[in-house]
């Protein structure tokens, strides 16, 4: 006997740039649940990334602080950013990320990655950031 293949069936509602899609009875709305911008950049030596999106360019200014600028602004800067620091060359390489200072605008964020153990700053191979809120 043959297997029967099952499709889901999503059914979507745009309005005013917002879509939803409804899967059952989970409703998702994908303008606020994706990510809107994300980069692995290379801190190291002369900057650069590893790969983005939704990233215009990034600013080096100084060891482990960088500044990279969205392509597409946010709506507001109450916008979710995370991320995380990684050196690549030890079993404990996963490095804190954070806003620094109050530099968080709706074109640009500054970041600082760091040590874990005294909490300064570092130039890392792996500097990744991700961030969801409506853009503009």
């Amino acid at each position: 006997m043959a297997s029967e293949l099952k499709v889901d069936k999503f059914t979507g509602v745009t309005t005013a740039g917002s879509i939803l899609v409804t899967s059952g009875s989970v409703t998702t709305n994908l303008q606020q649940g994706l990510l809107k911008s994300f980069m692995d950049l290379d801190g190291t030596g002369t900057i650069a990334f590893h790969d983005s999106f939704n990233m215009s360019s990034v600013a080096d200014n100084g060891t482990g602080i960088y500044t990279p600028s969205y392509t597409n602004i946010f709506a507001n800067i109450n916008y979710l950013y995370c991320g995380m620091g990684e050196t690549g060359t030890d079993a404990q390489n996963g490095r804190g990320l954070s806003a620094y200072s109050l530099a968080v605008l709706t074109s640009s964020i500054k970041i600082r990655t760091g040590t874990k153990s005294n909490n300064s700053a570092e130039d890392l191979p792996h500097n990744r950031l991700g961030c969801t809120g409506d853009l503009a």
